[in-house]
């Protein structure tokens, strides 16, 4: 363990000041590697008052591969109403406080949002500690566009909010990152084929940085046979290929599109144009879509 010592002091010196007083840290950690965390995440690790986990039990590995001895506190969907005044609290007395979730950047897919939304409400300071991302680590190593590209995170999972995630996300003219538990992927696939086509391309990349990491790609219809007779193991992301900029997408894709842009108080002129300009709908098909409820 000299080795992880040596490591946190050489942080600890690099960054003495790493925390700012009175505000919250949130700090991304390894999503799998424990190597992957970084120099500055780690004094602030060391250095803040307290350190709010997804899942105490899950953090406390990383926690004490490095010697770091900050106590901990749960903080997830079922128990922010209770702690996070307690944190309020604790940031309005001067404390520095890290959020951590069990693996990658807080909020994104994972908890976090109603915690950094009370600090932002309460004029409190919210300081990103950036670093590791499975959304990111997918992207960059899929070998599609990686720019523009649109994170949806995990779908419903049934009903018509799937339906229209799966459409939109079928529609998009760039590359789109979902997540899905390994139990599912074949079946999302499945559907993402039934409304994208199945020669549409896309990479499964399951256990990222850890020891089993793969990345499986291909078309829709060939990455779902395979995860059928193959079931994927541990976390798991999908990257799909954006919609061929020749090929109007299905009309189920841009009704979904649609009804997501709805929802969003486009009106329906709007909703109109971009249908046909962005997406190549008809203008008959545009203008149906454009005035449905």
């Amino acid at each position: 363990m000299a080795g992880t010592a040596a490591v946190t002091d050489w942080a600890d010196e690099a960054w003495p000041q790493a925390v700012v007083p009175g505000a919250l840290h949130v700090v991304s950690t390894p999503i799998g590697h424990l190597g992957d965390i970084t120099l500055r995440g780690l004094a602030v690790l060391r250095q803040a008052a307290l350190v709010c986990c997804e899942d105490t039990r899950h953090t406390r590995p990383l926690l004490e591969r490095y010697g770091i001895t900050t106590p901990t506190q749960s903080l997830h969907e079922h128990n922010e109403a209770r702690v996070i005044p307690g944190v309020l609290e604790r940031l309005r007395a001067g404390e520095a406080v890290a959020l951590v979730s069990d693996a990658g950047t807080p909020l994104v897919s994972d908890p976090g949002q109603r915690a950094v939304e009370a600090v932002v409400r309460a004029g409190g300071r919210v300081v990103p500690v950036p670093g590791p991302s499975a959304t990111l680590a997918a992207l960059v190593a899929a070998g599609l566009p990686a720019l523009p590209y649109t994170m949806l995170g995990f779908l419903p999972r049934k009903g018509r909010e799937r339906q229209e995630q799966l459409g939109l996300a079928a529609g998009l003219p760039h590359t789109v990152v979902l997540f899905e538990a390994p139990g599912r992927v074949a079946d999302t696939l499945r559907d993402l084929a039934a409304v994208a086509g199945d020669e549409r391309p896309v990479v499964v990349a399951r256990e990222l940085t850890k020891h089993f990491e793969e990345l499986r790609r291909g078309t829709l219809a060939q990455v779902a046979a395979y995860a059928e007779e193959v079931p994927p193991r541990g976390e798991v992301v999908l990257v799909l290929g954006g919609a061929p900029a020749e090929a109007a997408p299905a009309e189920e894709a841009l009704e979904a599109l649609a009804a997501a842009w709805r929802a969003e108080g486009v009106p329906p002129r709007e909703l109109q144009r971009r249908l046909v300009e962005l997406h190549g709908a008809s203008r008959n098909l545009a203008y149906r879509l454009a005035h449905s409820r």
